[in-house]
């Protein structure tokens, strides 16, 4: 398989032509699961009304885009959400290990409410759950519903009163969980020796510092106009060229197998590395391609004018 490339496809499936052993990092942004938009729907119980606008939604000023299950579900099917999640995270997760070099690390953008089924898939398929690391976010919208409104609608104004400062839903998602794991390395060995055969082991303090002056396991960046408008889980540039400087060096290959926009492909591109990404929406594919296009040729002026 060619590197430096971006493949239209099910990574489920294209993933199985690969050599084993070839990656040093995957860094993925994957689906969470909690039905944000169709790409997101992974379990079997799905409900006519579920994506669609409510007229609450329609008055909300964008903050709902689409209409999601509570997490109390809409019928008893809704609980094995949980573990449906599980099953389709087993889908690729073997085959993850199998490419992945001995120390390698999978680093992935999880949702909180689902993160930790992802932990015991990857697991369960033989990863080490290295850490997480916190990425507190700029901004972010509260969704939560007063409860008093909903009481006022009613007609019943005690109650309203009564629960007056009181919502329903989450508090403000301003933490976002990312789960890094590693492919255990050869039984009786030593990390250090294994960071010598392959390469991958060992992370890069020096350059987490550049990120993060404490080489703490917390981040926060601030997004810039690139960020955002292409996908709507698009994530910081920077943040990705963190996580990728933090494990690995350059040349070495980062694989993305629902690259989405194309962002950590760009921001192995930016860093020297090799990359491959997978994509099975033609929309986000032709995307990333643009960006990755801009690089070169904006590489190729820079070359020009140097000359």
């Amino acid at each position: 398989m060619e590197m430096n490339e971006i493949l239209c496809g099910d990574s489920t499936v294209v993933i199985k032509s690969m050599e084993e052993n070839s990656i040093h990092l995957i860094l993925s942004d994957i689906p969470y699961g909690i039905a944000y938009d169709d790409w997101d729907v992974l379990h079997n119980n799905t409900n006519k009304g579920l994506l669609g606008v409510s007229p609450a939604q329609q008055k909300s000023n964008g903050l709902f885009k689409h209409r999601g299950k509570p997490l109390n579900g809409w019928a008893l099917a809704d609980r094995s959400i949980p573990k449906e999640y599980y099953e389709w995270c087993l889908k690729w997760g073997n085959d993850w290990l199998r490419v992945l070099k001995p120390g390698g690390s999978a680093i992935i953008f999880a949702g909180r409410r689902l993160a930790h089924r992802c932990i015991c898939a990857m697991e369960d398929v033989g990863f080490l759950f290295k850490d997480m690391i916190g990425m507190e976010k700029e901004h972010a919208p509260h969704r939560a519903q007063r409860i008093s409104v909903v009481y006022e609608r009613r007609g019943d104004l005690a109650n309203s009163q009564y629960w007056e400062g009181w919502r329903l839903g989450n508090l403000r998602p301003l933490f976002e969980p990312i789960l890094w794991f590693m492919k255990p390395y050869k039984i009786g060995g030593t990390i250090s020796s294994n960071v010598l055969e392959y390469g991958v082991g060992a992370f890069n303090d020096l350059a987490w510092r550049k990120y993060n002056e404490a080489s703490a396991n917390m981040v926060k960046f601030k997004a810039s106009h690139d960020d955002c408008g292409l996908h709507p889980a698009q994530k910081p540039l920077l943040l990705l060229e963190a996580l990728i400087e933090l494990t690995t060096k350059e040349g070495q290959i980062v694989f993305d197998p629902f690259c989405g926009s194309g962002s950590t492909l760009v921001a192995a591109k930016l860093l020297g590395r090799q990359f491959l990404g997978i994509e099975n929406n033609e929309h986000y594919v032709k995307i990333a391609k643009e960006r990755l296009e801009k690089l070169n040729l904006k590489s190729e002026s820079l070359s020009t004018a140097d000359e």
